[in-house]
């Protein structure tokens, strides 16, 4: 399966991310096993989690994702086949939470141990912490790569301004620089990423895996009423897609996916990987039949004729 690189890291991933947001919550135990087998299996090979995964979920504390991921490296035996991304900075507890030196340095030690693994190859900054200087966070993460520790490093829900910043301050520095960006992009959010993020971003060949891919599920096709949302986890994320830019968008998806003959995942999927821009959608699955629209999407070559059309469909 073809590999792209992540930004300048030398880390190269398959054209999708597995979304380790279901670990701990819609997947657990052996289920999890299976799943993650099953996507290398198929020549994927990076996972992404978060030391806050999977704390929304009641009874849960964060940390509960690593858990299962670690437990699946120790008993695989497969952790040099795979690139693990986890982040660091949402708030776990009151104590917990933030980008300053020590808790970074604290919580890098935490995830590992979670992951049973003694390196994480991409480590990022989950949210940004503007009570802690760019020059700060960034000595954490130089630290943790001199001691062998961590990989590379990105970033998720940073502006371009403290981005621009962070950069110019790794130059100036000498420090370990951020090589690639999680924002939310997908076929119906476009606008701020290719407005603002997107420019930036191919300039500096900064490596994108975008969260949201289906945008939290409304890209499959499933939902198209109110009614078709009830019982369902994600039924007030998936609400605000439900409008007329919303059903054109689905409309000219059903028309590829029949024209194709796949499914409206993998449409929306392979729009995204054909993005010059975009490295690898994250995506999530909880059961194999989903992981099998993950290979449908990497293998699909959609045309300049159907990407003018979901263009054109999508436009903001």
């Amino acid at each position: 399966m073809e590999k792209r690189e992540l930004g300048r890291s030398e880390l190269y991933t398959a054209p999708l991310v597995f979304g380790g947001n279901v670990f701990g919550w819609t997947v657990k135990g052996n289920d999890a096993a299976v799943l993650l087998d099953a996507f290398l299996d198929a020549g994927f090979n990076t996972i992404d989690t978060a030391d806050v995964y999977t704390r929304w979920v009641e009874g849960n504390k964060g940390g509960e994702s690593e858990t299962e991921i670690g437990k699946w490296l120790k008993q695989s035996g497969k952790r040099d086949q795979v690139i693990i991304a986890t982040k660091v900075g949402s708030e776990l507890d009151s104590e917990r939470k933030g980008l300053k030196k020590d808790y970074i340095i604290r919580a890098a030690e935490d995830s590992l141990k979670r992951l049973q693994t003694d390196y994480i190859d991409l480590y990022q900054t989950h949210y940004d912490d503007p009570s802690t200087p760019v020059e700060e966070t960034l000595r954490a993460y130089d630290q943790l790569v001199q001691e062998g520790k961590v990989r590379a490093i990105g970033t998720s829900n940073m502006s371009v301004e403290r981005l621009h910043e962070s950069l110019k301050v790794s130059v100036e520095k000498g420090l370990i620089a951020y090589q690639t960006l999680q924002p939310e992009y997908n076929l119906f959010d476009r606008e701020k990423y290719e407005t603002t993020y997107e420019p930036f971003l191919k300039e500096k060949n900064i490596g994108v895996i975008n969260y949201f891919s289906l945008a939290s599920g409304f890209l499959t096709g499933k939902y198209r009423s109110e009614s078709d949302l009830q019982g369902h986890s994600r039924a007030r994320s998936v609400k605000k897609y439900l409008n007329d830019r919303g059903f054109k968008i689905l409309k000219a998806l059903d028309d590829a996916a029949a024209q194709y003959n796949v499914s409206q995942s993998a449409i929306a999927l392979a729009w995204l990987i054909a993005r010059p821009s975009v490295t690898a959608p994250i995506v999530s699955a909880t059961n194999l039949d989903q992981l099998k629209e993950f290979v449908t999407a990497a293998n699909l070559k959609l045309s300049d004729e159907t990407i003018e059309v979901l263009n054109t469909a999508s436009a903001y």
